[in-house]
């Protein structure tokens, strides 16, 4: 038994992925599977995603691209932070495409000795995020630069949103127009850019007359609303789950944790959750965790240790015992999302919180 443990349903992944393949049409769908597949382990949900529609797949680094490659996926991988000091020419020799996100990243390219494989770049132009990506002044020198250089393929154009959780926001409609001006310059400076994506997760349950080419979801494929008060029917594929180690009884006006800041009211019983900060937990998380153990919910009480928490369980009129199930979030616990709005956060933060000595169980076919 571990005593930490997240669950990941690939029928979910299945489900979340055939629900967004299906919204978009004919667009092609990008799978996001960076940072360790959102941390339900990319090397299990990946094929899942494949196998229900996914297209493509975007990862952030080099080495997440190649692990990627190891694990036998063959569908176009593209890759967007890489630094021109590491071995680029590895990723491209595994087909894996690279993103130019700079006039510096555009010239390292061109100016690469021969490689036994065509160079496929797609160009992430900033359209007001201001993160990485080709700035407008330096469109023309890119698109021409590429466009001249045989052994490159301009795949398309990607950007960025930066509101599209907020769908009033009027940032999106100007994002979309500053980058259809990038797709037209291309095309002028003689590019083809036959595949140009710019929705995320957001953007692709509430903007279809964005999704162009291809549409890039990430954190709406593992089940999460991206855009808050709304419900599009996905279903979260994580569940975070402690086996409580200890139960002890606890009298009035006695503290639990350092720092004793909290002190029962009443006589009652606390009980211990092996998860702390070193797990995933933030210290911050007290007084705003809910935990759920056999169809009840426990307040968290006193400071969040490094391996551990408290849990208070009032007289215990429910018998919890040491080796019960205590869901930290997840399934008929607390959900990622309002644990993400009790500690002031959002939910992908909280999905990808679960780290240290969690180990991962996967439930489901994929189908």
């Amino acid at each position: 038994m571990n005593l930490l443990t997240t669950r990941i349903d690939l029928d979910a992944i299945a489900y979340n992925t055939r629900l967004l393949k299906n919204r978009v049409g004919a667009a092609k769908l990008m799978a996001v599977v960076k940072a360790d597949g959102y941390n339900h382990g990319m090397d299990r949900v990946a094929p899942v995603m494949a196998a229900n529609g996914a297209d493509a797949f975007g990862v952030a680094t080099i080495a997440e691209a190649l692990a990627m490659r190891a694990t036998g996926i063959t569908t176009p991988i593209l890759c967007w932070i890489w630094s021109p000091e590491q071995d680029w020419a590895a990723a491209v020799e595994a087909g894996i495409d690279l993103a130019v996100i700079s006039p510096r990243h555009a010239q390292v390219l061109v100016d690469a000795p021969p490689t036994s494989r065509t160079i496929r770049v797609s160009v992430k132009v900033d359209t007001a995020l201001h993160r990485s990506g080709v700035d407008e002044q330096d469109w023309d020198a890119v698109f021409t630069l590429l466009r001249d250089c045989g052994p490159i393929e301009v795949t398309g154009l990607f950007t960025h949103l930066s509101c599209a959780d907020e769908p009033d926001n009027p940032e999106t409609d100007h994002q979309a127009e500053t980058f259809r001006r990038a797709i037209d310059r291309a095309r002028a400076l003689g590019l083809e850019v036959p595949e140009n994506h710019l929705c995320n997760s957001p953007a692709t349950l509430t903007r279809p007359d964005l999704h162009m080419d291809m549409v890039r979801p990430g954190v709406a494929l593992y089940g999460l609303e991206p855009i808050p008060g709304l419900d599009h029917g996905l279903r979260p594929a994580m569940t975070w789950a402690g086996a409580i180690t200890v139960v002890k009884p606890i009298r009035k006006g006695e503290g639990t944790s350092y720092g004793l800041t909290w002190c029962a009211e009443t006589d009652g019983f606390v009980a211990v959750v092996p998860a702390g900060y070193a797990d995933g937990v933030p210290r911050a998380a007290q007084d705003h965790l809910r935990v759920h153990i056999n169809g009840h919910d426990y307040p968290q009480v006193g400071r969040v240790c490094m391996d551990q928490f408290v849990i208070f369980l009032g007289d215990n009129p429910h018998g919890v015992a040491a080796g019960d199930e205590a869901i930290i979030f997840g399934g008929p616990g607390m959900s990622a999302t309002e644990l993400a709005d009790a500690l002031g956060t959002i939910n992908y933060e909280i999905i990808c919180r679960p780290t240290g000595r969690t180990v991962r169980h996967y439930t489901g076919e994929g189908k």
